[in-house]
């Protein structure tokens, strides 16, 4: 009977290395996100330090979104062409880093806006690092993976946008560019000893001969055209210029952190529960309309906050709406197309998606310069307003959508 006795030994033995090996990416991801998010709330603030008008501050927000949809679908089908994974998560790691370095370049905001078109490039890597990672995992644990890394993606993003106003404050405008180019180089060296990841030719990878397919799919084209509204909303509010308006009514930079924090855990929260419970009580058309219009309301409440403490109420309020939308969207982007489809259907969704990142700072720029900053926020509200309209005649909850959305939910990465 000894024999069972070592194949138990070797079960055990491989399950503690396959945890290590999750554990050793998720390190990495930490890194990565962290590097990538930690002069966030402070970019719009520090491209209007160097004498940037509110146009430019927009085009140096909006080109991160703009990139995005230039490298997104290449760097994912070439990918899948090589059939290897290793050099395109260095490339994320590479120009995360290589981003840092370029906004201490140069005091000009030219330097800021080629630095933030780098971060795009290092953002488009990411569908990489889902497809690696969900490799580790058995088919049926997909939606295990997706949740270990959007866990991680949230608590990197907070905690890193949490301490760069206090390093601001303290230290100077590059401190979140030095500590952000560190971390990037560290995971770096760390990913140099992941082992590459190749996997069998699959039928379903993404092809540009199937994208005139893809886009024929009704449901899809409606759900990707209210993420579009979504992530302008976001990328104009927390993402974009909630932060100035929080310095113009007397914050201290140190004190932004309060104002992610206000965001980004009621966002957190909503993203993993909420849209499954609210779902269940108004239906998933119920709940993007609840989502939607609420953050109409709260986008639209920004510019009258006097203090820092209204402004951040403002943010709990849009942080959860928001987290009820996008996990219901990406939910509905592949629930009615057909299997072989689902992952040409994800590439083209977050490809347009991307085009709200883009398209929404930099048209708020052009409306802040215009009106000052109300004017940006007037936009995100009419956007989101837009898209409660919209998800009211567009969406219905026929066809058992919940139970995919509860599936799919977890998977958002940005």
């Amino acid at each position: 009977m000894p024999k069972p006795k070592e194949n138990g030994a070797q079960s055990v033995e491989g399950s503690k290395t396959k945890e290590s090996s999750h554990f050793y990416f998720l390190v990495i991801v930490f890194m990565f996100w962290f590097s990538s998010y930690i002069y966030v709330p402070v970019l719009s603030p520090y491209v209007e330090h160097l004498g940037a008008s509110y146009v430019m501050v927009g085009s140096v927000l909006g080109i991160y979104g703009l990139m995005q949809i230039l490298f997104r679908l290449p760097i994912g089908i070439g990918s899948d062409y090589l059939n290897r994974r290793r050099p395109f998560i260095y490339l994320g790691l590479i120009a995360s880093g290589a981003s840092c370095l370029l906004f201490m370049a140069g005091a000009h905001p030219g330097w800021a806006l080629a630095a933030r078109a780098v971060s795009g490039i290092a953002a488009s890597a990411w569908v990489v690092y889902s497809v690696m990672f969900a490799g580790y995992f058995p088919k049926e644990e997909a939606g295990k993976a997706m949740g270990m890394l959007q866990f991680t993606t949230v608590i990197a993003q907070l905690m890193s946008m949490m301490i760069s106003g206090y390093m601001v404050e303290h230290w100077g405008w590059n401190a979140p560019f030095v500590i952000g180019g560190l971390v990037a180089i560290a995971a770096l060296v760390l990913a140099l000893r992941l082992p590459e990841q190749q996997q069998e030719k699959r039928e379903n990878a993404i092809q540009l001969k199937d994208l005139a397919a893809v886009i024929k799919e009704p449901l899809l084209v409606k759900v990707s055209l209210l993420s579009v509204l979504a992530h302008c909303v976001l990328f104009i509010t927390m993402f974009g210029y909630t932060p100035n308006q929080a310095l113009d009514i007397g914050a201290s930079k140190e004190s932004l952190g309060w104002l992610t924090l206000a965001f980004m855990l009621p966002h957190a929260i909503a993203t993993l529960y909420g849209s499954r419970l609210f779902g269940r009580l108004l239906g998933d058309r119920g709940t993007l309309l609840l989502g939607f219009a609420g953050s109409a309301l709260f986008t639209l409440l920004i510019p009258s906050m006097p203090t820092l403490a209204a402004l951040c109420a403002t943010q709990i309020g849009n942080g959860f709406m928001q987290g009820l939308i996008f996990p219901l969207l990406l939910g509905k982007s592949v629930s009615g197309v057909a299997p072989f489809k689902r992952a040409t259907a994800m590439g083209f969704y977050q490809a347009v998606y991307a085009i709200g990142m883009s398209g929404g700072p930099f048209v708020a720029g052009w409306m802040s310069s215009a009106y000052g900053l109300s004017g940006g926020f007037w936009l995100g509200g009419i956007a989101a307003a837009l898209a409660a309209v919209l998800s009211w005649v567009w969406i219905t909850d026929a066809g058992g959508s919940r139970e995919i959305t509860g599936k799919q939910g977890r998977m958002r990465g940005r």
